[in-house]
């Protein structure tokens, strides 16, 4: 078993509900249990601005799956609750994003996955969710969970309950 993080988004339709689902989704993957889930954030639209507000959250699960069985498992996920990616697009909405953000202490580079997330060290609402569940989470090449959140600004991330 390995144990790994999962960033969890979404803002379109009732997002709360789908965040809150994808949590209980999680713990039906094959061979992975869900050991624990952050508060729910909300969070401003990044990257493209013109979107509504995120839902964001985190997840560590300790999972039998490898990695791309891991992703793959996200991704039909995504699909279940009408993910609908588009070539090319980048910070849309979305009715449910899940990232796989850390896979034990390993470092991954594949063309379909990277991880430790290649941005996760860059931004708040990933973090600020692990961090409520996992602060101490080692970051490969980069520390602590919660060094990384010390040196980024979290204006505007704020915590709606959980």
């Amino acid at each position: 078993m390995v144990r790994a993080s999962i960033g969890l988004g979404a803002n379109l339709g009732d997002a709360e509900a789908a965040v809150r689902a994808a949590m209980v989704a999680l713990d039906r993957l094959p061979a992975t249990r869900v050991v624990a889930c952050s508060r729910l954030f909300r969070t401003p639209a990044w990257g493209n601005e013109a979107q509504p507000p995120f839902i964001n959250a985190a997840a560590v699960v300790d999972t039998g799956l490898s990695a791309p069985e891991l992703l793959q498992a996200l991704l039909q996920t995504e699909r279940a609750f009408g993910r609908i990616r588009l070539p090319g697009e980048r910070w849309g909405p979305r009715t449910l994003d899940l990232d796989l953000l850390l896979y034990g202490e390993q470092v991954i580079a594949l063309p379909h996955l990277q991880v430790p997330h290649p941005y996760l060290h860059e931004r708040a609402f990933a973090l600020l969710p692990l961090a409520d569940i996992a602060p101490d989470a080692v970051i490969p090449g980069r520390g602590t969970v919660r060094s990384a959140l010390d040196d980024l600004k979290t204006c505007g991330i704020a915590p709606i309950g959980g």
